[in-house]
């Protein structure tokens, strides 16, 4: 009889506290109860640790699912359960990056989007293609005989929390106005802002693509140079959309193309509200559902949560796509960071590369 294989998602705390707890049982929400209950005795649980994006772990159904509410995790109950072995289980650090599987699993074929390759990792347990299962067996033992140290970086150090969801008994979300700045705040956050254009900016004429800036930012200045002025900058963006989706596109801070495609589109939030860059985003979404274009939010750490939450809002969920499935998160710090790591050999980055230093926006469903 064919092995059945489920993914099984954990965060870097939930998996350290199920090897704390003896690697014995694993749990799920209680609204995955039914799902759950299709589990039998040899199936395979493949583990992956949601932000890091990185297989962990295999386990074996040793018995019949059960419900239980015995405290194993901190952040929630997961009561629906099944008795498992550890076939194999590896340290954060050694753990596979499913993006070095691109070649091989399925969930990679066919994307209209390249930031929507993450819909399969947003529950557990879910049932995945024997095929895929069988890859990842073969890529994490591989991963145990022949380890490999990989710093988990700023995305392993966070919380382990999930973003809470907005709700609206009437269905409709009316983003709020933007909340004053003082001055001294709006100075600051002027300067990173800049700042990080500047980096997105260089970054892409870097790797080869022409940018654009938006039109009102063009006559900032960071470290001497004039945003408008940059290296490989256009000057006229391609006219393929209508007048009005093109004067949204105009304002978004920073562009990527090749050619006349927009390959990368980029909104920098460093003021107290985001919701301007958001807005943007889901005008672009809304006038042209269609659209390919990988969009990236850009943020301070301190501020992810409020990042995810605000994507994830009743407004933005409703769009199709929805924001959250095309729409990634980068950090300030994270961003400054991996570019140091990469600073001798940027020109031979390819645009995959973001996707190791962006993380999805949708939240997360343990």
């Amino acid at each position: 009889m064919a092995r059945t294989y489920w993914i099984d998602l954990f965060t870097v705390e939930t998996w350290k506290e199920f090897q704390d707890h003896g690697s014995d049982v694993s749990g799920f929400s209680e609204k995955r109860w039914a799902t759950v209950q299709r589990m039998k005795p040899g199936d395979y649980l493949l583990c992956y640790l949601t932000r890091v994006s990185r297989w962990v772990g295999l386990l074996e159904v040793m018995g019949d699912p059960f419900y239980d509410e015995e405290p194993i995790w901190r952040s929630a109950v997961y009561p629906s359960r099944v008795p498992v072995r550890a076939v194999l289980q590896l340290a954060p650090e050694h753990g596979v990056p499913v993006l070095n599987m691109r070649e091989e699993l399925t969930i990679f074929r066919g994307l209209d989007n390249p930031n929507r390759w993450q819909g399969p990792f947003r529950g557990s347990p879910n049932q995945w293609k024997t095929a895929d299962g069988e890859a990842i067996v073969r890529a994490l033992q591989d991963a145990q005989a022949n380890p490999v140290v990989r710093p988990l970086g700023r995305l392993g150090k966070r919380g382990d929390q999930p973003a809470a969801r907005h709700e609206s008994a009437e269905g409709v979300v009316v983003v709020p106005d933007d909340e004053p700045e003082v001055a001294e705040e709006a100075e600051s956050s002027g300067s990173t802002h800049t700042e990080i254009q500047y980096l997105l900016l260089k970054l892409g004429a870097d790797m080869g693509y022409r940018v654009h800036v938006a039109r009102n930012d063009q006559s900032r200045v960071w470290n001497g140079q004039k945003l408008g002025d940059m290296p490989r900058r256009r000057q006229q963006l391609p006219q393929q959309f209508d007048p009005v989706t093109n004067q949204t596109i105009e304002l978004i801070d920073v562009l990527w193309l090749d050619g006349n495609a927009i390959v990368a589109a980029f909104e920098v939030e460093s003021t107290t509200s985001i919701y301007s860059g958001l807005l943007r985003m889901s005008d672009l979404l809304a006038r042209q559902p269609n659209i390919q274009v990988p969009l990236f939010l850009v943020a301070a750490e301190e501020r992810r949560e409020k990042v995810i939450q605000q994507v994830n809002r009743p407004t933005f969920e409703r769009m199709k796509p929805p924001l959250a499935e095309v729409c990634r998160y980068i950090s300030f710090e994270g961003l400054r960071e991996a570019l140091l790591a990469v600073q001798n050999y940027i020109t031979y980055l390819k645009f995959d590369w973001l996707q190791t230093v962006s993380e999805s926006c949708a939240p997360e469903d343990l």
